[in-house]
C-alpha cells in the first residue's frame, strides 16, 4: 500500500486533540491524545517533547489569538489596555486551559517573544526594570481571573429567601447584564490608574 497523502500525525493535529480534551475536561494525558487520534502512544513522541511539549503547544495555540500589535499602540497605557482586552478574549475561549497553562513554566518561543514586547513597552515608557514583571504579572492575574469569571454562570448567587439577604438581592437585581464585563472594566481602570501613579513617582523631579 502507498503511503497516505496526509500524515496521521503532526504537531497541529496533536495540539488540536489536546485542546479539545482540555476544553472538555480541564486536563489531558498523552495516551488520551493517542486514542483520540487513533495512533500508538509512542508515535506522539516522534513529534512532541512529551507532555510538557504538548502544554507549550497549547500555550502557543491559545496565545496565538492575542493581538500582539496592540503592544505597538502608544501611549503605553493604551497599549496595555488593548493587550489586556485581547488577552482576556483569547483565554476566555478556553477557560479550562488557564489552570494548566498558568502552573507550567513558559517556554514557547512565540509566547516569550510576546512578553519581550510587553517588557520593552514598559521599559520604554520609563518603568524601572524591577517594576516591569510585577506590572505584567499583576495584569495577567486580572485578565485570567476575569476570563474565568466569563465562564462562570451569570447567576453566581442563588438566593432562596430574599428577605434574609435583602440588600444582596437588591444589588444583584440592580447589576443587570454583563456583570463580568463591568467588573473587568472596573478592575482594569483601577489597575491602569495605579500603574500610572507608580510610573509618575519614578519620573525625575522637574525643577
Amino acid at each position: 500500500m502507498g503511503r497516505p497523502r496526509t500524515p496521521l500525525l503532526d504537531r497541529e493535529r496533536i495540539t488540536t486533540a489536546a485542546l479539545e480534551l482540555v476544553d472538555r475536561q480541564g486536563e489531558f494525558s498523552v495516551p488520551q491524545i493517542a486514542r483520540r487520534l487513533g495512533v500508538q502512544t509512542g508515535s506522539l513522541y516522534h513529534h512532541v517533547d512529551g507532555r510538557d511539549g504538548i502544554v507549550e503547544l497549547l500555550r502557543e495555540r491559545v496565545a496565538a489569538a492575542i493581538d500582539v500589535t496592540t503592544l505597538d499602540v502608544r501611549p503605553w497605557d493604551a497599549a496595555m489596555e488593548a493587550w489586556a482586552r485581547s488577552y482576556r478574549a483569547a483565554f476566555a475561549a478556553h477557560p479550562r486551559a488557564i489552570p494548566l497553562l498558568m502552573t507550567n513554566p513558559v517556554r514557547a518561543p512565540r509566547v516569550l517573544e510576546q512578553y519581550e514586547r510587553a517588557v520593552t513597552l514598559l521599559l520604554d515608557a520609563g518603568f524601572p526594570a524591577h517594576e516591569v514583571m510585577p506590572v505584567i504579572v499583576a495584569l495577567e492575574n486580572l485578565v485570567l481571573g476575569s476570563a474565568l469569571d466569563l465562564a462562570a454562570p451569570e447567576a453566581m448567587w442563588e438566593i432562596a429567601d430574599g428577605a434574609a439577604t435583602p440588600r444582596l438581592a437588591a444589588a444583584l437585581a440592580a447589576v443587570g447584564d454583563n456583570r463580568a464585563d463591568r467588573a473587568f472594566d472596573l478592575l482594569l481602570e483601577g489597575f491602569l490608574e495605579h500603574t500610572r501613579r507608580r510610573l509618575a513617582a519614578y519620573a525625575p523631579a522637574v525643577s
